[in-house]
């Protein structure tokens, strides 16, 4: 699997002959956007790569679609690359009643999709669970949903996309013994001075037990850098990971930004 991170939570994953894109984020830095109950955050930085360089994509695996962290104005006009879009189920209506997507696809925690290419090995995906947020709070943030994704009749993913949430007992119980391959792990402690110690996305501690209850062959920290509302960036959190017990700081992985790194 060839994995190159473009920035905050976007990727570009290449794995048997799938070209798989998450979280489309492509506007230049600089401007302020404004999110949930008045906050705010800002771009720090752009993505490593444009997306006219991109090419072609078969699939983009959007976590949601209504936070500009995740989509926003040029990831959601380019979303005309990829020939399907799987997102939540408000996220797919939403992108369907717009146009931006002829063939966006809406799942819930727990649902399966298989896709087919040609030339390509069939695709399973399932959405995992998310709560992006303390309990209580989904009406505000609204729904998110993480992907796994297998070949027919793997034991294993061989990925897994966790989206934005933070820990709680559904992913707990989805992730214990998932062993996928690889890991994009979302962390990055959003956080807003409106709303003071609460966190909407997993920091590094809480990466560290996903790993451990996971048991990744790879884990890739993704949303991490490059907006305002990360209360802890990708410098601090590979410090806690490096430091981390057993294991896990030997299954991270740092993909550099614009650069493809090949996961076995």
């Amino acid at each position: 699997m060839r994995i190159t991170r473009i920035g905050g939570p976007t990727a570009l994953i290449e794995w048997e002959g799938w070209r798989i894109l998450t979280d489309p984020t492509f506007d230049p830095p600089g401007r302020t956007y404004a999110f949930a109950l008045g906050t705010t955050s800002r771009k720090i930085t752009g993505p490593a790569i444009a997306l006219a360089d991109i090419g072609d994509v078969d699939l983009v695996l959007l976590s949601h679609h209504h936070h500009a962290d995740n989509l926003d104005d040029a990831g959601r006009a380019g979303l005309g690359v990829a020939r399907t879009v799987l997102t939540t189920v408000a996220g797919a209506k939403r992108l369907s009643a717009t146009g931006a997507h002829g063939d966006a696809r809406g799942l819930r925690a727990g649902d399966t999709v298989t896709l087919t290419a040609e030339g390509k090995p069939d695709l399973v995906v399932t959405a995992t669970p998310c709560r992006h947020g303390a309990p209580l709070t989904r009406p505000i943030v609204g729904p998110v949903i993480g992907f796994s994704l297998a070949g027919v009749g793997a034991a294993h993913p061989a990925l897994w996309m966790t989206g934005d949430t933070v820990m709680y007992r559904a992913l707990r119980r989805v992730a214990t013994g998932m062993h996928p391959d690889v890991a994009l792990v979302h962390i990055g402690a959003v956080k807003f001075p409106l709303t003071g110690p609460l966190a909407y996305t997993m920091d590094a501690d809480d990466a560290i037990e996903l790993i451990e209850l996971s048991e990744p062959g790879a884990a890739v920290p993704v949303h991490v850098e490059g907006w305002s509302h990360f209360s802890q960036q990708e410098e601090e959190a590979s410090r806690v990971l490096a430091a981390a017990p057993g294991a896990v700081g030997e299954r991270v992985r740092w993909a550099p930004l614009g650069e493809p790194i090949d996961l076995p």
